[in-house]
């Protein structure tokens, strides 16, 4: 019980004593120093006149100037003639003219006036100044200096606790790198950190960018945009929900809803998370992965777990991994790795690889696509090693085959139209007469070749030490009509360009899309900069642009 007594005692004692100070009368502005004094001038009624080295003080400001006019009744005074005001050792203001209130705490200054401190200059023509909540603003064009930027603005707000400017008209960061504009900006004088709200844009040498909502750091140099953000490099843009950014390396990260557009390639690639290493010319590609190039009037879309772009735009090498599949109208396919080279037109298929053209069926140990570098067009293809063009038969008996150890095919207007098979060449081939099977020939030789039409076998030529039979229908076993080492992949026909994707990353797709659509309802969010942007460099002081 006596414990408590002492506790509420304490208590009321230190709120009433907290009272009183708040009742306090302010303290008296003193004028320390002055030449000459001037109790009843006439020029200002009511003040007195101090001319000459004229030193002021006053809760923690000192205050010196040509003239002055103190109003002690008011607690207030005018300062004339090469005034200079500081705030301990921390905030410094020199003007032409200044009003100072006691009372209130509260200073104006007008006339080339400049404010200073440790960090950083404003210069400016009038700025008022609220020491009770350490607070500067200013209405009239302003100039702020520090270390490494420059900014210029309409109107701005100091928090000098904090460091802080606040920028809600135009403002324009100017740094020997890059310049940054935007309407809204809060700008922190000592880490040089950067919120950008608003449309904002940062344009250098090497790229444009442009923002709704992010950070950038001015000193270390990289950046966070999270709202209708996109950097522009002189071939591609970069787009997507969140983007990080790294000045010193050209490095450029994507998160959800990634685009990337190639320019001079006509392409575009896709996914929910991309890495663009811009001095390696570099790109890398994950998460529902896909690349989207356009061909004549037509566009070919690649998916792989991972994509991969790298080269001069001339010489501009694709790599796509694990689980490879691609779709055009008249071509489509699968393998487990790919590799095209732009300069050459060659397009390589590599891990158990499979093309469809048309109706015809296309498997090897490798294939091998080849365009024209100057049309663009298909022009050729090569099956090496176990190579077979299959196609299902018309009436759905069985399946025409042809087999031998290589496969090369010449391309008109995307469509297959000449094929030859050589070495040690087989084939099983169902014979119509008037729309019903006549035989079904099986036979071997040393090369055959196919003439298409419509990607339609319509002849097979076989050549040199050719040996053949056709069977009817009734003298050929099923376990007769399969060449050894065929298999059907009809279940695999990627049939659009939405089949190129496994359901996972389908299913994946679908929640990030849904995810997106809540975040962008949700507007007036304060932006809050990830730990993981932030101590980036930390976690990865040597992460590099991994080039295959």
């Amino acid at each position: 019980m006596k414990k408590n007594f002492l506790f509420l005692a304490s208590f009321f004692i230190l709120l009433s004593f907290n009272t009183l100070l708040a009742q306090a009368p302010p303290k008296k502005i003193v004028v320390e120093n002055s030449d000459f004094v001037d109790i009843q001038q006439e020029e200002i009624p009511g003040a007195i006149r101090y001319r000459g080295n004229v030193r002021i003080l006053h809760d923690g400001v000192r205050m010196t100037c040509n003239t002055a006019y103190l109003f002690q009744k008011e607690n207030y005074v005018k300062a004339f003639g090469d005034v200079k005001m500081n705030q301990g050792d921390t905030v410094f203001m020199d003007s032409r003219y200044a009003e100072y209130q006691g009372n209130i705490k509260f200073a104006y200054a007008t006339g080339n006036v400049v404010m200073r401190d440790p960090k950083m200059t404003l210069t400016t023509d009038t700025i008022n100044f609220d020491r009770r909540i350490q607070q500067a603003y200013y209405n009239t064009y302003g100039t702020i200096k520090d270390q490494e930027n420059t900014l210029v603005s309409k109107s701005g707000r100091y928090f000098l606790n904090e460091k802080k400017f606040q920028f809600l008209t135009a403002v324009t960061i100017t740094n020997p790198k890059y310049v940054i504009k935007s309407n809204h900006l809060d700008y922190y004088s000592n880490s040089g950190h950067s919120y950008l709200f608003g449309p904002s844009t940062i344009t250098s040498k090497e790229n444009f960018i442009y923002t709704e909502k992010g950070f950038y750091d001015t000193k270390k140099n990289y950046a966070h945009f999270v709202k209708n953000s996109y950097i522009k490099y002189n071939n591609r843009l970069i787009e997507g929900d969140s983007l990080y950014y790294d000045r010193n390396r050209e490095f450029a990260s994507a998160t959800n809803n990634v685009k990337i557009t190639d320019s001079i390639n006509r392409g575009i690639v896709r996914g929910h998370y991309g890495e663009v290493y811009r001095n390696q010319d570099s790109l890398v590609m994950t998460k529902r992965a896909v690349a989207a190039t356009l061909i004549e009037k037509d566009t070919l879309y690649i998916h792989g777990k991972k994509l991969m772009v790298t080269g001069k735009p001339e010489n501009r090498i694709m790599r796509a991994f694990n689980n490879v599949r691609f779709y055009k109208i008249d071509m489509s396919g699968k393998c487990d790795s790919l590799h095209s080279n732009e300069k050459n037109g060659l397009t390589q298929l590599i891990g158990r690889p499979v093309v469809w053209n048309g109706e015809n069926q296309l498997t090897g140990k490798v294939i091998h696509l080849i365009s024209n570098t100057e049309t663009e067009k298909l022009d050729s293809l090569k099956v090496l090693t176990d190579a077979f063009i299959a196609s299902k038969d018309t009436l759905g008996k069985g399946y025409n085959q042809v087999k031998g150890v290589n496969l090369y095919g010449k391309f008109r207007d995307n469509k297959l139209y000449e094929v030859d098979l050589v070495k040690n060449t087989e084939k099983i081939y169902y014979a119509y007469d008037k729309g019903q099977l006549a035989a079904i020939d099986k036979g071997i030789s040393s090369s055959i070749h196919l003439e298409l039409e419509d990607n339609k076998i319509t002849t097979v030529t076989a050549f040199k030490n050719t040996e053949s039979e056709s069977y009817p229908e009734k003298d050929l076993p099923e376990n007769a009509r399969k060449l050894r080492g065929f298999i059907w992949r009809g279940d695999e026909i990627i049939k659009s360009k939405d089949d190129i994707f496994p359901p996972e990353e389908q299913e994946l797709h679908e929640k990030i899309v849904k995810q997106s659509k809540i975040d962008k309802a949700k507007e007036d969010v304060p932006m809050e900069v990830r730990k993981e942007t932030l101590e980036y460099d930390k976690k990865n002081p040597e992460k590099k642009a991994k080039v295959q």
